[in-house]
């Protein structure tokens, strides 16, 4: 059962059709009519340009392959760019523990502030520059500067006809022959329909909308605890149990002026609400610690006069998310030429927008539609508190000041252009990464599952949100970890990968396998498992199960700059 909300949203609304249960029972494949459709083949199809499909569709390029990439909205990159999420990463960041594309991509958006954005000479000098002196990530930056590093970075595949990327696509269907994807059908913006063919499909959509279209196994919500053995999984199955999402937004405060947006829909509703597990009303600056439960004040001071380039990203040090503004601040002005950037801009995704009344995977359209919708109006309710309603430090209520930044998230209403999406479909694999491969208190200090065949690293708590079945905060340490092979590789079908968050892993340890490097990762090493199957004529199958086969495929992996295993952390 979903929690109760205050638009009466509660109830158990998924949609028995539309998604296999415990057991590896089938989707049945989406089908459309092909004819008088046109057709694009290639080497490779990956649908959905999050950070993952970005990071499959370069690696095939590089290599020389034909690829065709498809992106629901008008902008690749996902998390980082339409969810307009800074990056979350590990403490080790600057140093080791991810892809050599993904530290290019970090190192070409420094590159890009320190191109075009008129900073100090201070600033310019920072060698790990981090544009927004947020608290999160040691990279905190706008959407926009990861889109134009990665339109760059994919600009020299399009002029040489090797990627045909399709924006404003979406999954629509498929075509199947036993356990192999023939094509993949998608349609435009404007309705028109297109058969996408090629020997290798990849996922790489924010909800694995490629799994049921093709009838493959897969798996939503939470297992039960008997099937992995873990100790945070329900005592029963819960398939509508899924994490919530985020609205996220931009703001930039200006003292002395009043942008405040009218009063939303359903903001009486949304100013009421106290959920039951939660520590008050949902819009106040009281909320739970994640790690807790306890409740902790947050509290907003627009534009403090803080040293940005003293600023470290590191929540457990000064106070974490507890001061909201600079937390993810993804533009500091103190870096900037005096008088240069009126004001910092900071990014909304906060305990208070998170929205938990249903799922927006795996139920019919319409429900997705109205739970979307309820939670964009959330977001838009947290705004209109702030400017309003919310304590300030003075004594005062609202920071009329707030202005909603829509030239930042690139939308007329200034709200992201998709939502933060941290729970997907997830495929039935040959090896389902679990709770007990990640978890600190299963594996020891220096733990953790060994992987001959790894084909990448992570490293992030086990972070999981409040769910859609009324579960609060799930936050408990995690150990540096590997990436098995057998986490890409379905159960069944021989010509289909997950690239994004749909690989083989559970309701809890997805909570550590969800992050921005960790996706874009997987999205990697799932393109480079295809170019190899289509360079040896072999099946993902076949190269996990033959140790000559998989020892190949690694050494191409740490060719491609792929780490693959942990050094020693303890000193740093």
């Amino acid at each position: 059962m979903h929690p109760a909300g205050p638009f009466g949203t509660g109830g158990d609304q998924h949609d028995p059709r539309a998604a296999p249960r415990e057991g590896g029972v089938r989707a049945q494949p989406r089908k459309e009519n092909t004819q008088a459709m046109p057709e694009i083949r290639a080497d490779l199809v990956v649908a959905g340009g999050s950070l993952g499909g970005v990071a499959a569709a370069l690696a095939a390029c590089r290599l020389g392959r034909r690829v065709v990439l498809t992106e629901e909205t008008d902008w690749l990159g996902g998390q980082l760019t339409s969810q307009a999420v800074p990056p979350d990463e590990h403490p080790w960041i600057e140093k080791f523990g991810c892809t050599a594309s993904y530290r290019q991509l970090r190192e070409d958006i420094r590159g890009y502030y320190r191109t075009w954005y008129p900073l100090t000479e201070r600033a310019r000098d920072w060698n790990a520059l981090n544009p927004g002196a947020g608290r999160v990530s040691r990279l905190c930056h706008e959407p926009r500067a990861a889109l134009s590093v990665i339109e760059a970075r994919l600009a020299p595949h399009i002029a040489a006809g090797r990627l045909t990327v399709l924006l404003g696509h979406r999954v629509s269907g498929a075509e199947t022959d036993g356990d192999r994807v023939r094509s993949l059908h998608v349609r435009g913006p404007g309705g028109e329909s297109t058969v996408l063919t090629a020997p290798f499909f990849l996922d790489a959509t924010d909800h694995g909308d490629v799994l049921p279209a093709a009838g493959a196994e897969y798996v939503i919500g939470a297992e039960s605890a008997d099937e992995h053995g873990e100790a945070h999984a329900p005592g029963t199955a819960a398939p509508g149990n899924i994490q919530s999402f985020t609205v996220t937004f931009a703001l930039s405060h200006h003292e002395g002026e009043d942008h405040t947006i009218d009063r939303p829909d359903g903001y009486d509703a949304w100013r009421a609400y106290e959920p039951d597990f939660w520590t008050g009303p949902l819009l106040s600056f009281t909320a739970p610690v994640p790690s807790t439960l306890e409740p902790r004040e947050r509290w907003l001071e627009p534009n403090p006069p803080d040293e940005p380039v003293a600023q470290l990203a590191d929540p457990a040090r000064d106070h974490g998310d507890s001061e909201l503004w600079m937390f993810r601040r993804i533009l500091a002005r103190g870096l900037h030429a005096p008088g240069a950037v009126p004001s910092d801009i900071t990014l909304v995704n906060w305990p208070m927008n998170d929205y938990w009344l249903g799922p927006i995977v795996d139920v019919d359209e319409a429900t997705a539609a109205e739970h979307l919708h309820q939670a964009r109006q959330l977001s838009l309710s947290l705004l209109h508190w702030l400017q309003t309603e919310a304590p300030r430090a003075d004594g005062g209520t609202g920071f009329p000041g707030l202005r909603l930044r829509p030239d930042v998230t690139g939308t007329a209403d200034g709200l992201a252009k998709a939502p933060y999406v941290r729970e997907s479909r997830r495929i039935r694999a040959l090896h389902t990464v679990t709770e007990n491969d990640v978890s600190l208190d299963v594996a020891g200090p220096y733990g953790g599952t060994r992987h001959a065949d790894s084909v990448g690293i992570g490293s992030y708590r086990i972070d999981l949100h409040p769910s859609t079945g009324g579960d609060n905060y799930i936050d408990i340490p995690s150990v540096p970890f590997q990436i098995p092979l057998g986490s890409l590789v379905p159960v069944r079908v021989r010509n289909l990968l997950p690239a994004c968050k749909n690989l083989g892993a559970t309701h809890i340890s997805n909570g550590c396998l969800r992050l921005h490097p960790v996706e874009w990762n997987i999205g990697e090493a799932a393109s480079l498992l295809a170019v190899f199957c289509l360079e040896r004529g072999a099946e993902p199958q076949q190269v996990h199960g033959d140790e000559t086969l998989s020892a190949e495929f690694c050494r191409l992996l740490e060719q491609q700059g792929i780490e693959r295993a942990w050094p020693d952390v303890r000193g740093y």
